[in-house]
């Protein structure tokens, strides 16, 4: 199993681990339910876990207050589900984003308080931060799990990509 390790100010921040199997992925996910100290992304046998700095943190609260704001101001509902994990065995990927939501879909996980994307829709909306250093690429995991559109945050600029036939395309 190889190791990649991402110090930031002498702390690990991240890790990357790979040849990592789905059980051992699913076992983590169990003995972290409920911390919301590290968050998972996994993409067939590699895992990134990362401890989200209070930089970031204040990144992915001020989107979020962001979407909730606009969805208030266009009367639209909306469903913010955090940093929920989703996954799916099948693909052999799983993600827990910065924050995410639920728009266009909100009504068909209306009263649903566990998302199994073998039956329900992924999240319409990810917001993802990555200000500190470079993560894992998780566009490949958004996209083969269906998630519509991302909104990125590098610390500077806001960079909003949609899925097309596959791949996400950047939007003005």
């Amino acid at each position: 199993m190889a190791i990649v390790l991402s110090p930031q100010e002498h702390t690990v921040q991240q890790v990357i681990l790979h040849g990592v199997s789905w059980e051992t992925y699913e076992r983590l996910l169990v003995d972290f339910a409920e911390s919301h100290a590290a968050h998972f992304a996994y993409d067939r046998g590699v895992l990134e876990i990362r401890v989200p700095s209070a930089k970031h943190e204040e990144a992915s609260r001020t989107m979020a207050l962001l979407i909730e704001m606009l969805a208030l101001e266009l009367d639209v509902s909306v469903r913010n589900l955090g940093s929920t994990t989703f996954k799916r065995e099948d693909l052999a990927r799983g993600f827990e984003p910065d924050t995410c939501f639920y728009i266009q879909s909100a009504q068909r996980i209306h009263g649903k308080d566990e998302i199994d994307l073998a039956v329900d829709p992924p999240p319409d909306l990810v917001i993802e931060i990555d200000i500190t250093h470079p993560s894992l690429d998780k566009l490949p995991i958004y996209a083969a799990i269906g998630v519509p559109e991302i909104w990125r945050y590098d610390g500077h600029t806001v960079t909003l990509v949609s899925l097309q036939e596959g791949t996400y395309v950047a939007r003005a």
